[in-house]
């Protein structure tokens, strides 16, 4: 059965082929940057032409379920489409990049991490912050701040805390921020 890391590699291999800019992101790029947590599927961050997903999809092939009315959704809606792995069932959850400063700035500043001998992109640790900030006020998910708050307890001495201010402002997750912040300081003090 195919690991998740090789099927990663896969995935990432097809969209080099197609120069489609990506970033890890979500609970994978949180467990690369903080505490790691299992998760089945993997998010990813790409921002591709409409011709470079349509040839990415293509040459797939048969080992993968896409549905492709939901590509050109999400491609049209800056949202999410996934690719499954027929055998193992491994997923990844394909975000369109949205068209805005964030997003943008957020794709700028992803970093290089690595998966076995393979150089990936993921989001930066303060990005990651951000974003599953920003998830979990829209979903009121503890485990989404949970993620947040493994990050900035293991990279607490290198965050841009002027980044994460400036940004937590732009995406109204202020209050959010200063109770993580607050309690990741709590917690390395108690160490």
């Amino acid at each position: 059965m195919t690991s998740q890391e090789d099927f990663i590699q896969k995935v990432i291999q097809k969209l080099n082929e197609q120069d489609i800019p990506y970033m890890l992101s979500g609970s994978f790029s949180s467990s690369l940057h903080g505490r790691p947590r299992a998760t089945k599927d993997v998010d990813m961050v790409i921002a591709p032409t409409e011709e470079q997903v349509l040839n990415f999809i293509k040459n797939l092939g048969g080992s993968y379920y896409v549905s492709l009315a939901a590509v050109r959704e999400a491609f049209a809606h800056h949202s999410t489409f996934n690719v499954i792995d027929n055998e193992s069932g491994w997923k990844v959850d394909f975000i369109i990049r949205k068209d805005r400063p964030f997003s943008h700035k957020e794709f700028q500043r992803r970093c290089v991490a690595k998966i076995k001998a393979l150089n990936v992109w993921t989001t930066s640790p303060e990005d990651t912050i951000l974003s599953k900030l920003e998830w979990s006020k829209d979903s009121h998910s503890e485990l989404q701040f949970s993620d947040a708050l493994g990050v900035a307890l293991v990279q607490w001495h290198r965050l841009d805390m002027d980044y994460l201010h400036k940004w937590a402002k732009e995406l109204q997750v202020v209050s959010s921020l200063e109770t993580l912040l607050k309690q990741a300081k709590q917690l390395i003090e108690a160490e």
